[in-house]
């Protein structure tokens, strides 16, 4: 009985987790639309809308994919429990501070013409990047139950080296979705300004990943072992 009643209730807490996801998702993708068109003074912006759902479908496709596959990964990335340190910081900075800047910086050239027309092609090949960045970023995610929203190793849930998936190739497969996503956003959106705003980010994404490996190689099992096999953190033959 009492192990019936205690799956119950971690049930019940990872349905409260995954409801606080979607929650927590819904008001990431207003506040980016937000910035977006607010920035811009107007809703009459094609790419704009494009990019807008691009990103929701970005995260259907995640709970998608991912609710029966690994739902306690949602309700952790929910909470995103961890220690305030660097590595929280370059998250924030991450997931919301730097793309909030590169919309607002795109918003503002698209209302006072910084830029100069960028070709329909450009944003259409960036809007196939920014999908396949989106993809496999959820391909990541679906192959390593331990995809945390902060860095940490948590050995109570037997936390373990992923090494299918992306994970074959390099060892920071999310990271290069997010990286090749944020540089896709401003040419999707005709903007060469808020690529200032987008390469900072990315600059924040990288020390991070170099952070997070090294302290991977320090305190996950295994985690050295893997990086003989796979030798690369992002970009296979060069770093």
């Amino acid at each position: 009985m009492n192990t019936t009643v205690g799956r119950a209730e971690r049930n019940q807490d990872m349905t409260r987790g995954i409801v606080r996801w979607m929650l927590q998702t819904a008001v990431f993708v207003l506040i980016l639309a937000a910035s977006l068109f607010l920035a811009s003074g107007g809703l009459d912006w094609t790419m704009a809308w494009v990019y807008v759902g691009l990103l929701a479908a970005d995260k259907v496709v995640a709970a998608l994919v991912l609710i029966p596959r690994n739902p306690e990964l949602l309700a952790d990335r929910a909470q995103s429990a961890g220690p305030r340190n660097l590595d929280r910081v370059l998250a924030g900075t991450m997931a919301l501070f730097g793309p909030v800047a590169t919309l607002v910086v795109t918003g503002l050239d698209m209302r006072f013409g910084w830029s100069p027309q960028m070709p329909l092609t450009v944003q259409i090949g960036a809007v196939v990047v920014a999908a396949l960045a989106s993809l496999l970023t959820i391909w990541a995610m679906a192959s390593n139950r331990h995809f945390y929203g902060v860095m940490r190793i948590d050995r109570e849930k037997g936390h373990s080296v992923a090494a299918s998936g992306p994970y074959q190739f390099v060892r920071h497969p999310g990271y290069v979705g997010a990286i090749l996503y944020q540089l896709a956003t401003p040419l999707m959106l005709g903007s060469l300004w808020a690529l200032v705003p987008a390469m900072l980010t990315v600059s924040g994404t990288v020390l991070r990943t170099a952070l997070e490996d090294r302290t991977l190689q320090e305190e996950l099992d295994g985690y050295k072992a893997y990086t003989r096999t796979v030798r690369y953190r992002l970009l296979p033959r060069i770093w």
